[in-house]
């Protein structure tokens, strides 16, 4: 089967190259059946979309978005939501729009560099110089434009792109057809010298398929908050998890997870950027859907972070808490670690009992421990979740999913010694002469890569920056002990607390 596959693309390549030199626009393939074939009632049914779909705040800078790609009469609503996250005036110059193929697999991108987009509005113009430039200098790009011929995933999208820009935007179709993780690395990559704040990455996917109509509220749930998490990581891990949880009736929880990591690997590290959830529905909230299998759709944007203070964070000095905060993020550790132990099952926190200043978005780890032995340590770079959520999270993952030891059972509990540490931003730097010992984190990122230290593992095992980078390195980012010479560094502030179990 995969020889008649491989053929099939040798075939199809030969008939790109003999076509290259002609213009071949791209048709309409699901006008009429995901959306109507019709001008006037399309234009209508989009206006309308837009008028009753919700609206986010106008200070937001947007730098991409997630939106669905289902017929228009279940998700319309919710791509429409997406959208209208940017100005229906803004000046982006091109839409690289992503998307994950449904009808061929291979190990790349096609990008559609031929000719440009027709629906019942006209002429979506593709920019085929950027086209060309990455199907010409990456080989992970070099795949037959075939591909999109029959894909609906990027078409969806245009007639919202033509109907709500009044700059009309230049569009590049990107299709994923690989599932490979490194392969997905490469292309995001190869896709960063045009993530810039002039053009807009749209990523096209829907998410739960299948489930019953709670089961999928729950499940497009835990996807959306690891997409907004902003770690590529936790992302694939809770993909994962959801698959193993054995829902009734999932196929997937994301259809577009190749699209979706990509734009989490083109943003990672940039502590200028958020995710902000927007809105979500699935197919069982309409009365002609079936709530005994759904589909989800969620719209997600990437912005700019919002400096409301005029001051930026940049120490862990502007970041403190009270006994009384220290207690009750403790609290909020054990009794999540106890609770599923005992009972299975989540703790529910009263939001309301939580003062202002645990409910700031901060990232967290949070360390376990048997007499001052590591055995367990999970957290959070950046979390767009209140900190007492991202200490209940990575408790858990942290007794429970760290790869490096089994679960936690009860005999451990009540010997398992809990150490929390909230971090602040991270920052690149250029020299190590930066890293202050004791003060100072290190994530080490090269290609699909990375690793990280908490500030107080150097202390505690007295090392020099150079010790601490090595090891870093070899054992947390597998690069070898000199690896981090031609990588990427952060550092990032903690403050570390302790539990007072006496």
């Amino acid at each position: 089967m995969r020889a008649v596959f491989i053929a099939l693309l040798s075939i199809l390549s030969a008939m790109e190259t003999f076509s290259q030199s002609k213009s071949t626009d791209r048709q309409p393939v699901v006008a009429g059946r995901f959306y109507t074939a019709d001008k006037e009632t399309l234009t209508k049914e989009l206006s309308k979309y837009f008028t009753d779909c919700k609206k986010s705040p106008a200070n937001w800078k947007v730098r991409a978005i997630i939106c669905p790609h289902a017929g228009y009469i279940y998700s319309g609503k919710i791509t429409a939501s997406a959208f209208s996250a940017t100005p229906r005036n803004a000046e982006f110059k091109n839409i690289f729009i992503i998307g994950s193929s449904h009808i061929l697999a291979f190990e790349g991108a096609s990008v559609y560099n031929t000719g440009d987009f027709i629906t019942p509005l006209g002429k979506a113009i593709v920019n085929r110089e950027i086209a060309n430039k990455l199907k010409n200098e990456n080989k992970v790009f070099d795949f037959p434009v075939d591909a999109h011929r029959q894909e609906h995933s990027l078409e969806v999208q245009i007639p919202f792109i033509q109907n709500y820009y009044s700059g009309k935007p230049m569009i590049v179709p990107i299709i994923i057809g690989t599932n490979n993780t490194a392969t997905i690395k490469k292309i995001a990559d190869a896709l960063k010298p045009w993530f810039t704040p002039d053009n807009l990455f749209l990523i096209s996917s829907d998410f739960s398929h299948y489930p019953p109509y709670k089961d999928a509220v729950e499940t497009d749930n835990l996807t959306a908050k690891s997409i907004v998490s902003g770690d590529p990581l936790n992302f694939l891990t809770v993909l994962k998890k959801n698959a193993s949880r054995r829902v009734p009736g999932l196929v997937t929880s994301m259809c577009g997870w190749t699209s979706g990591l990509t734009l989490l690997y083109l943003a990672e590290g940039n502590e200028k950027l958020e995710y902000k959830h927007i809105d979500y529905c699935n197919s069982g909230d309409y009365p002609f859907g079936d709530k005994d299998g759904v589909v989800g759709y969620h719209s997600i944007a990437l912005i700019e972070k919002i400096n409301t203070t005029g001051v930026e964070q940049k120490s862990s000095d502007s970041f403190s808490f009270t006994s009384e905060e220290k207690d009750q993020l403790f609290n909020i550790a054990r009794n999540s670690i106890k609770t599923m132990l005992y009972e299975n099952k989540r703790i529910t926190i009263d939001e309301n009992k939580i003062p202002a200043n645990l409910k700031k978005q901060m990232g967290a780890f949070v360390t376990l421990k048997i007499n001052n032995t590591l055995r367990g340590c999970i957290g959070r770079f950046v979390s767009s979740d209140p900190l007492y959520e991202a200490v209940k999270v990575s408790a858990l993952s942290s007794a429970f999913e760290d790869p490096r030891f089994p679960p936690l059972t009860k005999e451990e509990y009540n010997k398992t010694d809990i150490e929390i540490t909230v971090l602040g931003p991270m920052q690149r730097i250029n020299s190590i002469d930066e890293i202050k010992l004791g003060k100072h984190g290190i994530y080490i990122k090269k290609d699909f890569r990375s690793g990280t230290m908490l500030p107080q593992v150097a202390t505690e095992n007295g090392w020099t920056v150079e010790q601490f980078l090595g090891y870093t390195s070899r054992d947390k980012a597998g690069l070898g002990w000199d690896g981090w010479k031609d990588a990427e560094i952060y550092i990032y502030e903690g403050v570390v607390l302790e539990e007072n179990r006496k």
